[in-house]
């Protein structure tokens, strides 16, 4: 094929009526061609999108220009920032003679600039804090990203339920916890009476998984203040989106968390944003880096989840973008529905590289200009084949790429920048304030405090009566009996009495 004829059918294919955003410039037989503009139009940025490729070829300046362009065209993202490398984006970049040779190729000047970022955390990492309830994520997706079976399921919703009826908040992990030990110790009978009665087993089972989760982490995500999830779509006073960039470089090894987090995420844009049908461009893009984290460590329920999310969210005018090493890293039925491929290259080290090369290859539009397989191992660094589709959703022509450079910084920020930043985040104040607000564990302790503090007084005013009553018995005698009924009679109508007081309490209480 010509060089002529695949010019024409570039230029067909990557002509919109609407705004774009300019990747870079096409690549036929193994040369740039300046000014052969390869666009994605902003339209079907909804439709999700895959950036992959080995270390050291560019997917992380490729997610970098995307979030800044999306700045600059006044679309707020949200990025995951694994390892801490994304950082830059909120100062502008530095020109070099590469640069200034890559975007005479590609045939727009590049320009240094800085973009509005935000710093977010799950953890101790500075910036605003990430926050949601127990009682948000709800009974069935907190059975999900425990992996509970059927019978455990059930008693996680008989739990939600019962804290519903007694108006007990669910806010954190140990509110959770203090619930179900509840429910097969001083509430049992409560319980049986009223929601049937509940296998301790099953409920040590399910405390073990929260405890497991809690290990990695999770008491500093879960509780308030909730974070609303409609900060994300800020724009600064110039009315560039802001990219909200959420530091996780030290949740790397804990893989729970982090597709804990992510989905609950998912499940709160969704689940908050209004209906936006085919927008022109999207109200906010989602980039997830090291998406293996997510997909490799989560349970099939959590997988299923995670896939009707990708296939609704489009209609929320939300766009979700994967990051990872291999497009086999993310399921078929996840990775069917990415509208925008940027594959950089791949390396065929062993058999099983090329067999995977082989299957990612066919994965994208066929072409007469390209032997996908045999570029994707001979792509350098900064060059990626592109898919995208078109306004109306038809695929482009499948181009190899010389990508733009970054306009921001391709570097960390130093201690003091990022200091700079939180300290004039509008929404540290806001979130960062550590909440405990009356919940169940609270609740819960107090009800059983009180009770207890009932058979003591019941167990006082009982050894009194006996005190004032005549006694014929020797010293002697009464110490013998004391042994004997110590730890029968009195104890046994101690806990009679207890549990009276107790289910008295818990029902007055719950009739408030």
């Amino acid at each position: 094929m010509s060089k002529e004829k695949f010019l024409e059918e570039l230029d067909l294919g990557y002509t919109f009526k609407g705004e774009s955003l300019v990747l870079g410039t096409a690549i036929f037989e193994k040369e740039a061609i300046p000014n052969a503009l390869v666009k994605v139009p902003l339209k079907s940025l909804t439709r999700h999108g895959l950036i992959a490729g080995a270390t050291g070829t560019g997917k992380t300046k490729t997610l970098q220009v995307l979030a800044e362009q999306l700045s600059a065209n006044g679309i707020p993202s949200l990025v995951m920032d694994l390892k801490g490398d994304l950082s830059g984006l909120a100062r502008e970049g530095e020109n070099n003679k590469h640069i200034e040779w890559r975007h005479g190729l590609i045939g727009i000047p590049y320009e240094a600039k800085a973009a509005p970022v935000e710093l977010l955390s799950l953890s101790s990492e500075r910036g605003v804090k990430l926050r949601a309830t127990v009682s948000e994520f709800g009974p069935v997706l907190i059975s999900k990203i425990l992996d509970l079976n059927d019978t455990q399921a059930g008693i996680i919703a008989v739990t939600f339920k019962y804290c519903d009826d007694k108006k007990m908040p669910l806010l954190d992990l140990k509110d959770l916890k203090t619930v179900l030990q509840f429910a097969i110790d001083e509430g049992k009978e409560e319980f049986t009476e009223n929601y049937g009665a509940l296998s301790s087993t099953s409920v040590n089972t399910i405390v073990r998984k929260i405890i497991e989760l809690e290990q990695q982490g999770a008491e500093m995500f879960f509780g308030e203040l909730s974070f609303d999830v409609r900060d994300l779509l800020r724009k600064d006073t110039d009315g560039n989106g802001v990219v909200n960039i959420i530091r996780l470089t030290d949740i790397q090894d804990r893989p729970k968390l982090f597709s804990t987090f992510m989905l609950s995420l998912l499940a709160e844009v969704y689940s908050t944003f209004p209906e936006a049908g085919d927008v022109d461009k999207p109200k906010l893009c989602i980039f997830i880096d090291e998406a293996h984290l997510v997909f490799s460590n989560a349970s099939k329920a959590l997988l299923e989840q995670i896939e009707a999310i990708i296939k609704l969210i489009r209609s929320k005018g939300v766009g979700i973008y994967f990051v990872t090493q291999n497009p086999t890293d993310v399921p078929d039925a996840v990775l069917s529905q990415l509208g925008l491929k940027v594959q950089h290259a791949l390396r065929a080290f062993t058999a099983k590289d090329r067999k995977e090369i082989k299957q990612t290859a066919e994965n994208y539009p066929i072409s007469a200009y390209y032997k996908t397989d045999e570029v994707l191992t001979s792509l350098g660094t900064g060059e990626a084949l592109v898919s995208a589709l078109n306004e109306k959703g038809i695929p482009c022509p499948l181009a190899a790429t010389l990508m733009r450079a970054p306009q921001t910084r391709m570097d960390i920020l130093s201690d003091s920048e990022i200091d700079q930043i939180v300290k004039s985040s509008p929404l540290v104040n806001k979130y960062n304030e550590v909440i405990d607000n009356k919940s169940a564990y609270e609740i819960l302790n107090a009800k059983i405090e009180k009770a207890q503090e009932a058979e003591q007084q019941a167990k006082l005013k009982e050894e009194q009566e006996k005190a004032k009553k005549p006694s014929t018995r020797t010293k002697k005698e009464l110490g013998t009996m004391e042994k004997i009924s110590k730890n029968t009679l009195v104890r046994q109508i101690g806990r009679t009495v207890f549990k009276e007081i107790a289910r008295g309490l818990l029902g007055v209480l719950g009739a408030k």
